[in-house]
């Protein structure tokens, strides 16, 4: 009876260290909502943090922190795209670090209402992003997509530029429509903790920048 007392013990003694294990399994990284206010109305758009989470961590973490509030969109271009995400509004700023392209196949330039990252060339990406007016597959493998509007591409087809680039089509005022805030209407917190190592080097760099 002491035996097969101990070996019940035992057996319950091992389905407790599963239970342990199986608590701490990263939780699922999911899409994240969010809503951008600009001079122009609302944006609202989905980010695909399950897909590019890495690209995703980084514009929901500047988000967070107010680095978009206030800023105009730079550049824009009739028919092809809105970019913003400049703190200097000069299409030459970002927050101090660099970070690499992320890829998704089944991400692609496809339609309107598409937000990529604006880079200067592979794994140059930073703050500054660009939100499709039209289908661009031509960027395909050289921008990484990372979100994609639900509601209000009526109002990104209405966005005027700051900056006169001098290229076809742009549309310019030198003042340039701004991101008044931007609201997360879901949970970062597991995305947040899957790239804690990521967030907290590119926090360290922000908060050096600080005066």
């Amino acid at each position: 009876m002491k035996r097969r007392t101990l070996i019940a013990l035992a057996c319950l003694a091992g389905f407790t260290g599963l239970s342990s294990a199986a608590d701490e399994t990263p939780t699922k990284v999911e899409d994240i909502h969010v809503k951008i206010e600009t001079t122009q109305g609302p944006i609202e758009a989905t980010m695909f943090a399950s897909k590019v989470p890495m690209t995703v961590a980084n514009f929901l973490n500047l988000a967070k922190r107010g680095y978009y509030d206030g800023v105009a969109f730079h550049r824009v271009i009739k028919d092809f795209m809105v970019q913003g995400g400049d703190p200097t509004e000069s299409g030459r700023g970002g927050p101090g670090y660099q970070f690499a392209d992320e890829f998704d196949p089944k991400l692609k330039h496809s339609k309107p209402g598409i937000f990529s990252m604006a880079n200067a060339g592979p794994g140059t990406n930073g703050s500054q992003f660009f939100i499709t007016m039209a289908p661009t597959p031509f960027l395909d493998g050289r921008h990484s997509v990372f979100g994609e509007v639900t509601k209000g591409q009526d109002v990104v087809d209405k966005i005027v530029g700051k900056v006169n680039t001098g290229e076809p089509g742009v549309k310019y005022d030198g003042k340039g429509d701004k991101i008044v805030k931007i609201e997360i209407l879901d949970s970062t917190d597991a995305l947040f903790e899957a790239q804690k190592d990521n967030l907290k080097k590119w926090d360290a760099v922000l908060d050096a920048k600080k005066p």
